[in-house]
């Protein structure tokens, strides 16, 4: 079910220097999700959304509060969107408050970071374009290369094939845009065939970087969701996870070092950086191009 709320605000300032992602504020303009992913952390209970996997609500009025917001920020820092919900979910298709709050940063000159597992992002490589003239980056997140498995982990996002085409596009189109390598599931895709496939698949779709992550997080109704849903999917996996990770937070994956050798490895070749490249403000070659 689709509702409307209101929000107080729609901008959060990052507390701490992100070097994962680059970010000084996160932006959500939807509470909920619609791709339904069974790993997702923000089922947590320390995020409050209760109604995750039964509603999407709609900040109505974030798109007010950023244009009254945006000028009075003293510091010019990258807005990262998709931390919390997709920005692409199905519901942005006919309610567009990605394209519109898109349109308000490009009128006020902030650099974007958008996190996504969906190629409804190619439709907004317009404003993704002016934006660059300051920074914009585009980060599709992909866990399988294979479709059947993302299917089953990922139910209503769309294909992997799919993200890596609008990531070739984005990339023709002089976007930054990699990918999210995570989570990497311990027992189920943390394995060197599915690593270098979809190594493979991110250099021929013009991937600038990759940011891995060689485990999962889980946490209460979150984890207590993640071992139902992949108990279904892989019959005894719910208590393998449980023998080898009790109650941790950080379940990593046995094979951590032999994966991150293979991706240093093939990424060293095909000339993928491990990190991405950050907005600079002294970058004066892209603040001319305004």
């Amino acid at each position: 079910m689709i509702r409307e709320i209101q929000t107080r605000t729609v901008l959060n300032r990052v507390g701490v220097p992100d070097s994962w992602f680059g970010l000084h504020y996160s932006m959500n303009l939807y509470r909920g999700c619609g791709h339904r992913c069974v790993y997702c952390d923000s089922r947590s209970e320390c995020y409050g959304i209760d109604c995750f996997d039964r509603d999407v609500l709609v900040k109505t009025n974030a798109v007010d509060l950023l244009k009254n917001s945006l000028p009075r920020l003293r510091i010019k820092g990258t807005i990262g969107t998709g931390s919390m919900n997709d920005p692409y979910q199905p519901v942005e298709k006919r309610i567009g408050l990605t394209r519109r709050a898109l349109e308000v940063i490009a009128e006020n000159h902030f650099p974007v970071h958008v996190i996504t597992k969906s190629d409804l992002v190619v439709r907004d490589m317009d404003l993704l374009e002016r934006i660059g003239r300051v920074y914009s980056a585009v980060t599709f997140t992909v866990t399988t290369a294979d479709e059947t498995l993302a299917g089953k982990l990922e139910p209503f996002a769309p294909s992997v094939t799919a993200r890596f085409k609008a990531m070739r596009q984005l990339s023709e189109r002089g976007i930054h845009t990699g990918i999210t390598l995570m989570p990497i599931l311990p027992f189920i895709t943390d394995n060197p065939a599915n690593i270098l496939t979809i190594l493979d698949m991110a250099a021929e779709s013009g991937a600038e970087y990759i940011i891995p992550f060689f485990g999962v997080t889980l946490r209460d109704r979150q984890r207590e969701h993640f071992l139902r849903e992949i108990e279904k999917v892989f019959p005894g996996m719910n208590r393998k996870y449980r023998e080898h990770f009790g109650n941790m937070y950080h379940c990593p994956v046995s094979k951590a070092g032999l994966l991150e050798g293979i991706l240093r490895e093939v990424c060293g070749k095909r000339s993928i950086l491990l990190e991405m490249p950050f907005y600079d403000p002294f970058d004066t070659g892209q603040l001319n191009l305004f």
